[in-house]
């Protein structure tokens, strides 16, 4: 028996041991392309670009190349608040589409600032969003590429208390976003709390919620009206920052050079062509947003960026 126990011991040991190599041979750098999903917030870019920014004065290459496909409104739960004036997009209508067309070999999710629906914390909900994450990982699993998933930011409601209506409290007959549960974020909260579990199924998992709250209640304490997301919800261009800076200490990468703002505006300019091909080349149900050039094209346009960017002197 005791024979049997030492080597059952051996065994967990052995794969314990190789959980923790291939935990630490992940890095996103050895991806040939990272495809980012998400909703508004991601849609944005703003933290794509500086990532990529990053990786340029870091002087990484090859680099990875970068496809933002994030689309305003979208959640991975399928469901929609009764006064959104259309079905708020789910991304498993355009996921497969998605993964075919971009062939990437490491996908980065952000989900979960809309899946509440800007409701009171449900069941149901809560079990829709769950499922929606988990068909999602096994679609991304499915086609070999490797996963990280990060934890839907904050919503800030201080911005909104002057605002009439805006906020709503525990029992109105309902919510949308533009009439938000004032404590939304405790949804958020129990949401990110939930995906950081999810961390034995995937390569990463990052807390973007944490740093940006941390950051608003340091500030707070000498300025209490400061905020990171004017209007509730999307970060402004600190708040990019901060996500920014967040995901790249999380993927071990070095951000203590500065990024050049010239080359951020190219690197921008740049994420925001790519975006808008690839967004119409997938194909979306999200109305009122504008089709972007044909990939072909957007890909030589792409290019004179490239050149420009190649000049500077960093």
């Amino acid at each position: 028996m005791l024979r049997l126990l030492f080597c059952g011991m051996l065994c967990l040991a052995a794969v314990s041991d190789h959980s923790r190599l291939a935990a630490e041979e992940f890095s996103p750098l050895k991806a040939k392309r990272i495809l980012f999903l998400g909703d508004s917030i991601t849609h944005a870019g703003g933290y794509i670009s500086l990532i990529e920014a990053q990786l340029i004065v870091n002087g990484v290459d090859p680099r990875p190349e970068m496809i933002n496909l994030g689309l305003p409104s979208e959640t991975c739960s399928g469901l929609s608040e009764p006064d959104h004036p259309f079905p708020r997009p789910d991304v498993h209508e355009r996921l497969d589409r998605a993964l075919a067309a971009a062939k990437a070999d490491l996908v980065v999710a952000c989900y979960g600032m809309n899946d509440g629906i800007y409701y009171p914390f449900g069941e149901e909900r809560f079990a829709a969003y769950q499922a929606g994450m988990n068909k999602l990982i096994a679609k991304v699993k499915a086609t070999g590429a490797k996963l990280v998933l990060m934890t839907p930011p904050p919503f800030d409601p201080v911005p909104l208390r002057k605002k009439n209506g805006a906020l709503l409290p525990l029992g109105a007959d309902k919510y949308a976003w533009f009439a938000v549960y004032e404590n939304y974020d405790d949804v958020l909260t129990k949401y990110g709390q939930w995906v950081l579990t999810l961390k034995p199924r995937v390569e990463m998992v990052i807390d973007l919620h944490a740093p940006l709250v941390h950051q608003v209640n340091e500030t707070r304490k000498s300025n209490p009206d400061y905020t990171l997301v004017p209007d509730g919800v999307h970060p402004n261009a600190e708040g990019h920052r901060i996500l920014a800076a967040t995901i790249l200490d999380s993927w071990g990468i070095d951000r203590s050079k500065p990024v050049p703002p010239e080359l951020l505006k190219l690197v921008t300019q740049r994420q925001t062509l790519l975006h808008d091909a690839w967004l119409s080349h997938v194909g979306h149900k999200r109305p009122g947003v504008k089709p972007g050039l044909p990939l072909d094209e957007a890909n030589a346009k792409a290019a004179e960026i490239t050149e420009q960017i190649a000049k500077l002197k960093l």
